[in-house]
C-alpha cells in the first residue's frame, strides 16, 4: 500500500506592486490635402483673413501649407478638373451667434449661402458653421426636442441660435 500524499501548504506571499508607465504611441497626423482651381496666394490670404488663429507656412501660386484654427492644410493648384463637393466639408464649431455671423458673412463673400448652416466659399469649398448647441439639440435624449430642433434647422440657411432654442421650448 502506498503512503498517502502530503497536502501542500499554501503560504501567502506578498507581491510587489509594479507600476507600468504607458506613454502614448506616436501618431501620424492627418493633414487635409486640397486641390484648388485657384492661385494659392489668393486662397491663403482669403482664409487667413477669416480665421483668427491662422498661419501661412509656405505659399506660391501652385502650392501652399497653412494652419486654420490649429488644423494644418496642404493645398495644390490642380486646375479646373478638381472640384469640391458636398461629400467632404469642414465643420467650424462655434459657441455663439457672433461667431456664426462672422464665419457665415466672411465665407459666403463671393460664394453661396446654402441650407442648414452650410456655405460654399468663392473657391467652391464647403463649410458647415455649426453652433455647439445645434449638435446638442439634434442629438438630445428627448426625441421630441430632437425632432423640433431638426425641423427648425431644416428651415434655416444661417443657423439662428435664438430661434433654435425657442423651437424646443
Amino acid at each position: 500500500m502506498a503512503a498517502p500524499k502530503k497536502k501542500k501548504q499554501l503560504t501567502k506571499t506578498k507581491t510587489a506592486k509594479v507600476q507600468i508607465k504607458v506613454s502614448p504611441a506616436k501618431t501620424n497626423p492627418i493633414t487635409p490635402f486640397l486641390m484648388f482651381n485657384a492661385n494659392l496666394e489668393e486662397v491663403t490670404k482669403f482664409y487667413s483673413g477669416i480665421f483668427k488663429q491662422s498661419k501661412i507656412i509656405s505659399v506660391n501660386p501652385m502650392q501652399a501649407e497653412f494652419i486654420l484654427n490649429g488644423q494644418k492644410f496642404s493645398a495644390y493648384n490642380g486646375g479646373p478638373e478638381f472640384k469640391f463637393s458636398w461629400g467632404v466639408s469642414f465643420m467650424i464649431h462655434v459657441e455663439n451667434q457672433k461667431e456664426v455671423d462672422h464665419y457665415w458673412n466672411e465665407l459666403s463673400k463671393g460664394g453661396k449661402e446654402l441650407m442648414c448652416g452650410w456655405v460654399e466659399d468663392k473657391f467652391g469649398m464647403l463649410w458647415q458653421i455649426t453652433p455647439n448647441i445645434l449638435l446638442e439639440l439634434i442629438s438630445h435624449k428627448d426625441p421630441n426636442k430632437r425632432e423640433k430642433a431638426t425641423q427648425a434647422m431644416l428651415k434655416m440657411q444661417k443657423i439662428d441660435i435664438a430661434k433654435l432654442k425657442e423651437s424646443v421650448k
